[in-house]
Order: C-alpha cells, then sequence, then structure tokens
C-alpha cells in the first residue's frame, strides 16, 4: 500500500518583542486607525538583533517536535522556506539542522516566499508517498523586520510584517483511514514579478553591493499593492477550487480555511468569492502582521493548540505571494 503522508505535529514561535501601530507612528507618518483599516493589523512582532530566520524556525521546530511526541533523531530530512535568509548563502535548511544536532540528513531550502509553506509541503508530501524519507521536518520562518522602509515613502511596506516561526512534522503513515494530506497543488506566473519583489542585491550589478545603489532604496521590498490585490483574490479561490474539485469536495465540506495572513482585507474577498462563513476562516493577521511563508504554520498551530482543529475535520490552506505563486492543500486531520 501507498504512505499517505500526515501531520503528527505543529509549532510556532513568536518573538516577544510587540511593536503596535503606536509604534509605528512615532517612525513614520501613519495612524493605527489607517493600518487597521487598509490592512487589519494592530500590531506584530520583531525579532531582536542577533537573531534570525534559522533561531525564529528552530523555536517553532522544536514545539512540532515536542507535539509530534517523536525524538529529534528520527527525523531523516529537513525542508525550510524563507525569503529572509540569515546570509545570502547557505539557506536556513542547514543552519536548522545544524541547531538541532542532525548532521548528516539532508536540508531543501524552497524559495516561493509567502507560498513557502504549502510548496514545501508538497514537496514533503511526495517524498513520504514515494517512501524516500518517513520524518520530514518543514519549518517556515521569517525576519523581514529589520530590512524594511521606515520611513514615509516605504510606509506601505513597513506596516504589514512581522516576524515569526512555524514548523509541522509530516510522517508516513499505511492506515486506510482519510486522515493526511489529501492533495496539494501549486502554480506561478512568472510574468508579474517585478509587482512584488525586492530587486537588489542583485548579480546583474558589478559589483553586487555597491553604495550607490543604497539610494534608491532597491534593497527594501517593493509592491503594486492594487495589482496584488487583485490577483490574490482570484487566485487563492481558484486554487481552493481547483484542489476540492479533484477529491470530489464542495465548499460546504471545509471545516477550515487557512489563508495566508497577507492582509485582513484579502482573506475576507477570498472568503466572499468562495462563499463560505467568515467563522470558518483562520485569522490572526491583527497580532502578528505579515509574517509571510510562516503565517499558515503559525495559524495552523495556534489553531490546533486552541483546540478549533479536531481530528477529522477537513482543513484547507492557500496563499498567494511574490512570483507571482499561488498554491492550495487540502488536509484531513
Amino acid at each position: 500500500m501507498r504512505n499517505r503522508s500526515i501531520i503528527t505535529g505543529t509549532g510556532r514561535f513568536l518573538p516577544p518583542r510587540i511593536i503596535s501601530n503606536f509604534d509605528l507612528e512615532k517612525k513614520m507618518n501613519t495612524t493605527d486607525e489607517w493600518i487597521r483599516q487598509r490592512s487589519g493589523i494592530g500590531e506584530r512582532r520583531y525579532a531582536e538583533a542577533g537573531v534570525g530566520s534559522s533561531d525564529l524556525a528552530y523555536e517553532a521546530a522544536l514545539k512540532a517536535i515536542e507535539n509530534a511526541q517523536i525524538e529529534k533523531s528520527k527525523i531523516d530530512f529537513i525542508i525550510a522556506a524563507t525569503l529572509s535568509p540569515d546570509h545570502y548563502f547557505p539557506g536556513i535548511g542547514v543552519l536548522v539542522q545544524a541547531k538541532l544536532g542532525l548532521s548528516q540528513i539532508g536540508a531543501l531550502d524552497v524559495r516561493n516566499q509567502c507560498c513557502g509553506f504549502i510548496y514545501g509541503l508538497s514537496v514533503a508530501d511526495q517524498y513520504i508517498k514515494a517512501g524516500t524519507y518517513k520524518k520530514i521536518l518543514l519549518v517556515a520562518a521569517e525576519k523581514q523586520s529589520s530590512n524594511l522602509d521606515y520611513s514615509d515613502e516605504g510606509r506601505d511596506m513597513a506596516v504589514l510584517f512581522g516576524d515569526g516561526g512555524g514548523a509541522a512534522i509530516i510522517e508516513a503513515s499505511n492506515s486506510q483511514g482519510e486522515m493526511g494530506i489529501l492533495s496539494t497543488h501549486l502554480f506561478s506566473d512568472g510574468k508579474n514579478a517585478s509587482d512584488l519583489w525586492m530587486e537588489k542585491p542583485s548579480p546583474y550589478d558589478h559589483p553586487t553591493f555597491a553604495k550607490e545603489l543604497l539610494a534608491d532604496k532597491k534593497f527594501y521590498p517593493r509592491m503594486d499593492g492594487r495589482t496584488v490585490f487583485k490577483n490574490a483574490v482570484e487566485k487563492m479561490p481558484e486554487a481552493v477550487q481547483a484542489a476540492l474539485k479533484q477529491n470530489g469536495l464542495t465548499i460546504e465540506d471545509v471545516d477550515h480555511l487557512i489563508p495566508h495572513q497577507a492582509n485582513d482585507r484579502i482573506s475576507l474577498m477570498v472568503a466572499r468569492n468562495l462563499r463560505i462563513p467568515v467563522e470558518k476562516v483562520i485569522r490572526n493577521i491583527d497580532r502578528y502582521g505579515n509574517t509571510t511563508a510562516a503565517s499558515i504554520p503559525i495559524a495552523l498551530d495556534e489553531a490546533v493548540e486552541e483546540g478549533r482543529i479536531k481530528a477529522g475535520d477537513l482543513v484547507v490552506l492557500t496563499a498567494f505571494g511574490s512570483g507571482f505563486t499561488w498554491a492550495s492543500a487540502v488536509i484531513r486531520w
């Protein structure tokens, strides 16, 4: 019998430092009301100097391992997702591996930004089904607070992001029940890459790093907000519908929808377009902001811990982000 992938444990880690909208008012021309109306965000977490994405991922991983009730030595592969790695290279996967003391096992980094967790989940699912690995650690973490433009010019982006990490343990199960990852669905359209990107640093420039390049602020993330919003509220519902169709399900079968926490207006519009009751949509952006690749596993772990997600529930994940990339996953918890 072919293995089925199941998530046996989840974990999250949020830095203790809380940054409210009122704190940001002191840095730029903005207000709590303006931020809440545009994004639904009230506060977010910022990691301190000396803490990187790998540290956030490591802390989340420890909690996922504990919740999965496994020995960390049983993990035989690591997948890591981030757009804010500790260093230009290597990726954070090997750094998490070293922090966990898991020498020799493989570590793969995926670069799919806001969709990173679902893309990583898809890779893990395929490895498990193929019998290549038995217990995979998937981490997604971001530290974006250290590379945001806190001037008035950069406020549209700077108010959105927070730091944090999420993790999941994916294991093989030969159970004949329906529990597990039913399917994952991945999409992209590279022609929109420049509508949501960080253009610099880039090997296009010689040298890659130069003082004069800092003046144009292309080292900060940039977004065409209207284009991103329009595509996000269309593509995420399409990805969800594709997933449901493949599994012979309807939106009425869904117990919980966890969208990437990009903007609460986007999440509510996705719910509206799918015609799913907002009570079924898991949202926490008001407390954590947009944690990019980490947002879905953070929300997932929080919902599991609170008892909101229970055994047998049908959980659908969906995300949209830079690339453009978008994705969905269907899980029978």
